[in-house]
């Protein structure tokens, strides 16, 4: 966990250097590149092309290229990893006009978020490289961010560094100016954002305040699919500390029921066990423990295996005071499955988790990472338990929670309330030209990330599927989703892949489904979902476009993974 490189080149990437082949064009290899399946291979090819491109003289393509790297890292949970070629694709812009290829301004001020969302998720991103790329000024806390970003991104900014060096009245001010600012697509999901303020505000002790700012994520629908869960889990301590123990107990079982499973849940997981180490269930909270020990073994930032880690040494002295019995700690990061007593569990957690507090602490100049956890581990009890409702008691059909859309008729109906499209800009329902901001919108409705590049196409993963969504057609009437299976299949299996194909097709109405051979020796199965919508379509109408091509894409994908 500890020893990471020191120097200026610490935490950047290696690029891997490759003699480009005769006639090699960086465009093509791009192309090729952008077809394959996540993973480290992935990475390297688009790391050398973008290298290529650059060394010929293409920062069009370098710029895209790099861009490509950015999101492969975004959804392979790194993002540490993606600082570098977030300033490699921010310098190859500089050089490139915005018609010219690559990611659009709003995606390029979307990238410098990630890059300051990076730097806090891991010791391993120097202050100074930071300070170079988010900012003119070395005091990262008060840097002002490059380009034409507006206040909403910066004030985040500004306000999440200015916390994490424990700069607390800086971080206030900044807050008070993020919460001020006017929306902006490239400052984060805007269903996110209450829960990120609330978070601040709950370590800040004003639990008050941020259960009055999460509120507004709870009392209304969600357009966002991360939500309620989410901000559910951002309320669980302060209405614990409130007084409101039954309320939080039910949140805490519906929301770690997803947290449980997602991938991106694991982010949550240190507030439910503090919510049990604090709420008077330690049972509990060790057997989540135990449960989740081995997802540490996937890539996650630093900051939450510290805060992971942290919250479980806390549930294990929580647990110990009850009896130091013997507890089966499955494998994890390298320490084969034993039978551990529960306070010698808690002493391996504490190790990592003050191992890396005191990396940041190291890197920040502070000793605030250090000192947060420390007052983790000195929380107790604050109140008694009550009983926690079974899985079966929980579904939203039953009985209201918070969060959940009121039922017609009991004074929250909407019927008849005007649908506006997600930048209220006009009816959900109005009919007109399709247009790529309708695609984006759909998408930014669902929460999901995207990449979008000058040519209007919209390219996004979920799972193993690799959609692109572009206007087609003369007049780009044609709504055109093409979906690409991560799984590969060696060349030898073509009848097989036909056959695959020609059953789906047979069966299933959507994608239509065909095999490309790109040469390499490996056969993409892809597949095709076409709308014609010459005659005008309803940004609403888009959404149902856009779902179901992203859930029979990915039940494409997940097919082809399935076969022998």
């Amino acid at each position: 966990m500890t020893g990471w490189p020191t120097g200026p080149g610490r935490g950047r990437q290696r690029t891997r250097s490759s003699a480009p082949a005769p006639g090699e064009r960086p465009a093509a290899a791009l192309h090729d590149a952008r077809d394959m399946p996540d993973g480290e291979a992935r990475i390297a090819e688009l790391e050398r092309v973008a290298a290529l491109a650059e060394a010929v003289g293409d920062p069009a393509t370098a710029r895209t290229a790099w861009s490509e790297l950015v999101e492969t890292h975004l959804r392979g949970g790194e993002r540490w990893r993606l600082f570098e070629p977030v300033r490699r694709c921010l310098d190859a812009a500089a050089r490139t006009r915005p018609d010219r290829g690559g990611p659009d301004d709003e995606t390029l001020r979307r990238y410098r978020r990630y890059a300051a969302e990076a730097l806090l998720g891991t010791p391993r991103i120097g202050l100074d490289q930071a300070a170079h790329l988010l900012g003119t000024d070395t005091d990262v806390a008060t840097a002002a961010l490059h380009g034409h970003d507006t206040d909403a991104v910066v004030a985040q900014v500004r306000c999440r560094i200015a916390d994490h060096l424990g700069d607390e009245p800086t971080a206030r001010h900044w807050l008070r100016r993020w919460q001020a600012a006017t929306g902006d697509p490239a400052a984060g999901c805007p269903d996110c954002l209450p829960v990120r303020q609330a978070d601040l505000l709950a370590g800040w002790g004003d639990w008050t305040a941020a259960l009055a700012v999460v509120a507004s994520v709870l009392d209304g629908p969600h357009g966002c699919t991360a939500q309620p869960e989410a901000a559910l889990t951002g309320a669980l301590l302060p209405w614990l500390r409130a007084g409101e123990t039954q309320r939080a107990a039910r949140a805490h079982v519906r929301a770690y029921r997803r947290h449980r499973v997602e991938p991106d849940g694991f982010g949550h997981l240190a507030t439910h066990l503090r919510f049990c180490a604090l709420g008077g269930y330690p049972g509990r909270g060790l057997a989540i423990l135990v449960e989740q020990l081995p997802r540490l073994d996937q890539p996650h930032d630093d900051r939450s295996v510290m805060e992971f880690t942290a919250a479980g040494a806390l549930v294990c002295a929580r647990a110990a005071d009850d009896g130091d019995g013997p507890v089966h700690r499955p494998a994890y990061r390298g320490r084969p499955a034993a039978q551990v007593t529960v306070s010698a569990l808690g002493a391996e957690l504490l190790a990592v988790a003050t191992a890396l507090a005191g990396s940041f602490d190291a890197r920040n100049g502070t000793g605030h990472q250090s000192g947060r956890i420390a007052a983790w581990l000195a929380e107790r009890p604050l109140a008694e338990p009550v009983p926690l409702p079974g899985e079966d008691e929980i579904e939203p059909d039953h009985e209201p929670w918070p969060g959940d859309p009121p039922p017609a008729g009991s004074g929250g109906d909407t019927t008849g309330v005007e649908v506006t499209t997600g930048d209220g800009t006009g009816p959900a329902d109005e009919i007109g030209a399709l247009t790529v901001g309708m695609i984006t919108e759909a998408l930014d409705r669902r929460g999901d990330g995207y990449a979008l590049d000058p040519t209007g196409t919209v390219l996004g993963r979920w799972g193993d599927a690799v959609i692109q969504f572009r206007r087609a057609g003369e007049r780009g009437e044609i709504l055109h989703a093409r979906v690409v299976a991560g799984r590969r299949l060696p060349a030898a299996r073509r009848a097989e892949a036909y056959a695959f194909c020609n059953g789906w097709n047979r069966d299933r109405l959507l994608p239509s489904a065909y095999v490309h051979d790109p040469g390499g020796g490996e056969l993409v199965l892809a597949g095709e979902v076409t709308t014609d919508l010459a005659y005008g379509v309803a940004p609403a109408q888009v959404t149902v476009l856009v779902d179901a091509a992203v859930r029979t894409g990915v039940a494409y994908a997940e097919a082809v993974a399935a076969l022998p």
